[in-house]
């Protein structure tokens, strides 16, 4: 059985083919921002090519995207038409009522002055669902539809949403309205609140719904486009995209809900981590995937891939109630702009040249320095070596940038400048892998960092040294390695009602109702992996109560117990929620007084786990010297963080065998990434390829 990974960044798109068990090839082709299934379909036939599959025997593509992700970030999405409850129009607007910034007079609220669905678009409709019983008070006036299709057919509405009050209580009325734009508007992309996200808190309900059919028709688009394509290309392979969650669904998922793949890119990383981890034993990870663009960083103890506060889960300046792997992303990657700001600050991103212009090394007209260029500046990347000698880039014009638009003005050597541009860049990722640990309730120092995408290795020593974590572990293909993740992902549904429940005085008829609430989630989920294909032996299900103090804002995730909740085992729901909130706050209350506010139940079908191929192991004494030198390529002068300049090694990764030890300061090559070994270090070389780097 073929398998495909394609994993496309801002500047890279990465592929990992596995042919068969430890047949494995990687590869790594330009992105095509203008039309990213230019780039996936154009890398999936060359390393076709160079793994000797005929494309028709692939069997499995696995995609990681951003299409959706980039249409939020640049404000781009479909023109969106809205039906909500009567006196309730407004809800998009006010949101929580908070000022982003309390003293400032000149904020900007972007949930307003970028509203996803325009306040013109906005149609009130009668009808009402009462609380707490969810008794349908006024039924829903139908007319009232037919007549705001019509207004949202004239205005040229890409997109329809239905939310109505209380309806995660009853979702009746939401219903009834869906068949009438079914009928009137049979082209338009159509969501409902109770669908997409059946939840108590109508504003991040109404948002998170919003925001499904803002990205949802060029989403779905160009989802089944790709699947088409491919087709056409001859590739027959049943299509599977990645999912914010950690899990991967099918086209039909992911094109009705794309609201689930906001981050699907740097979801792949996390597992791919968590996998490179696995070949060292090695549980307790913290993830930097440093791409062109971006940074994501993960903390991942004991192995375990944690999801987000429901309270963080933001996408730009707009929440999301869809499930995401815990991450921090900052503007910080190989294509981050180094620049003087109006002060006179000396700044590294977020802004990137992305993958055009690109930097200035890239000789395809890029003006602004860039982390790659000061790399190239000081001698940790190799002119005919780049991308494996793939791409051709010029050190002249990264000198020249950095001396024009950094060091000239601030009266520096290009040198210093260009260890400035690093030294600045290491600082945002480190206060960055803090939040994600230390401000979590993790401790780095009992952590490995891994460091992996294209620029990852060569800040992985010096941000293990901010942090002080105990090592840095380079994946054998850190490059593809988000790539590699979307082999190891499994197929991941998640369904959730609210069910508001004090565990402390619940009744019999209480638990019944919270008990037929997991059996309807439970058998939605069946329902969804039995469409795949997939034989209920191997479907399992696990299911979460969100939940809080009495009184509190948000909630917290605790594992619930096999078998039907009851009086008897209420207690295990407490005892994990307090464990869950001590690790989040640093404390708990002791109270008894726990609140179930959610119920999420996730339906998992697991994938057959990549097979890596181990390394030949190196020979004894003297013939294990003479393999190591067999590795060595030549030597070239490198720029330290120390700001010394010494003559440095360099190794060809592909020829290093497992148990060689290297001490820095040493360089080792490969097509998709460059790792730095500095002075007083020490690269140790297991038996499926990582790198161990520790102090000496």
């Amino acid at each position: 059985m073929a398998r495909i990974g394609v994993d496309v960044g801002g500047t890279f798109t990465d592929l990992v083919l596995e042919k068969g068990p430890r047949d494995v090839y990687v590869h790594k082709v330009p992105s095509t921002p203008e039309d990213q299934s230019i780039g996936v379909v154009r890398g999936i036939r060359e390393i076709c090519e160079i793994g000797k599959v005929r494309p028709k025997d692939v069997d499995l593509i696995v995609h990681g995207t951003t299409v959706a992700t980039n249409i939020t970030l640049e404000h781009n999405g479909s023109e969106v038409g809205m039906l909500t409850s009567r006196g309730f129009r407004d809800i998009l607007h006010i949101a929580r009522h908070k000022r982003p910034f309390n003293f400032s007079l000149q904020f900007d609220a972007p949930w307003q002055s970028l509203p996803l669905v325009k306040r013109r678009n906005r149609i009130s409709i009668s009808e009402r669902v009462m609380p707490p019983t969810g008794e349908i008070e006024t039924p829903l006036n139908e007319q009232e539809v037919r007549d705001a299709c019509k207004l949202f057919a004239e205005r040229g509405v890409e997109a329809v949403i239905i939310c109505f009050m209380f309806s995660f209580l009853n979702p009746k009325n939401e219903l009834a309205a869906k068949k009438i734009v079914q009928k009137e508007l049979p082209n338009v992309f159509l969501s409902t609140s109770c669908e997409v996200i059946d939840v108590i808190r109508e504003y991040e309900r109404f948002s998170t719904t919003a925001m499904n059919a803002y990205v949802g028709p060029k989403t779905s688009t160009y989802i089944r486009n790709l699947d088409k394509m491919l087709k056409a290309d001859g590739i027959s392979a049943e299509l599977r995209i990645m999912q914010s969650n950690g899990g991967v669904a099918t086209v039909d998922m992911a094109s009705e809900r794309p609201v689930t793949i906001l981050m699907s890119g740097p979801a792949g990383g996390v597992i791919g981590g968590r996998w490179a981890g696995g070949l060292s034993k090695e549980k307790n990870l913290i993830t930097v995937d440093i791409g062109g663009t971006s940074a994501d960083i993960s903390t991942i103890p004991n192995g375990e891939i944690r999801i987000m506060n429901p309270r963080d889960t933001y996408v730009g300046d707009y929440p999301v109630l869809a499930p995401m792997i815990d991450l921090t992303t900052i503007g910080a990657g190989g294509g981050s702009i180094a620049f003087i700001d109006q002060g006179g600050a000396f700044r590294v991103g977020p802004k990137s040249a992305g993958a055009d212009p690109g930097p200035a090394c890239y000789s395809r007209g890029g003006t602004e320095p860039t982390v790659t260029d000061a790399q190239v500046a000081l001698g940790r990347l190799d002119v005919d070596k780049f991308l494996g000698g793939d791409m051709t880039i010029d050190p002249e014009l990264s000198v020249k940038v950095i001396a024009d638009r950094i060091a000239k003005p601030l009266g520096m050597s290009v040198k210093d400048a260009a260890l400035g541009i690093i030294k600045v860049i290491n600082s945002n990722m480190a206060l960055a892998i803090r939040s994600n640990s230390v401000a979590r309730g993790f401790d780095p120092r009992k952590f490995a960092l891994m460091p992996f995408g294209g620029a990852g290795p060569l800040h992985g020593v010096a941000l293990a040294k901010e942090v002080s974590a105990k090592e840095v572990i380079v994946p054998p293909a850190p490059g593809i390695n988000a790539a590699i993740g979307l082999l190891e992902t499994d197929m991941q549904y998640e369904f959730t009602r609210s069910a508001p429940l004090i565990l402390a005085g619940a009744t019999t008829k209480d638990f019944e109702r919270i008990n037929t609430a997991l059996g309807k989630l439970e058998k939605l989920c069946r329902e969804r992996l039995s469409a795949d294909g997939i034989a209920k032996s191997k479907q399992k299900l696990t299911r979460i109560a969100e939940c809080r103090y009495h009184g509190q804002g948000f909630e917290l995730r605790a594992d619930l117990p096999v078998g039907k909740l009851s009086a008897k085992n209420k207690d295990v729901v407490i005892d994990n929620f307090h464990k869950q909130h001590q690790l989040d706050y640093g404390y708990t209350f002791g109270s008894d007084q726990v609140e179930i506010m959610t119920l999420r139940v996730i339906g998992i079908a697991s994938v057959e786990p990549l097979t890596w191929p181990k390394l030949k192991k190196a020979p004894a004494g003297a013939a294990k010297t003479k393999a190591l030198k067999a590795a060595f390529m030549y030597s070239r002068k490198t720029t330290f963080d120390d700001g010394k300049t010494v003559e440095t090694p360099r190794y060809d990764r592909g020829m290093l065998m497992a148990g060689h030890e290297i001490s820095g300061p040493a360089i080792i090559l490969q097509h998709n990434s460059t790792t730095l070994i500095p002075p007083g270090y020490r690269a140790r070389v297991s038996d499926f390829g990582n790198i161990h780097i520790k102090n000496v």
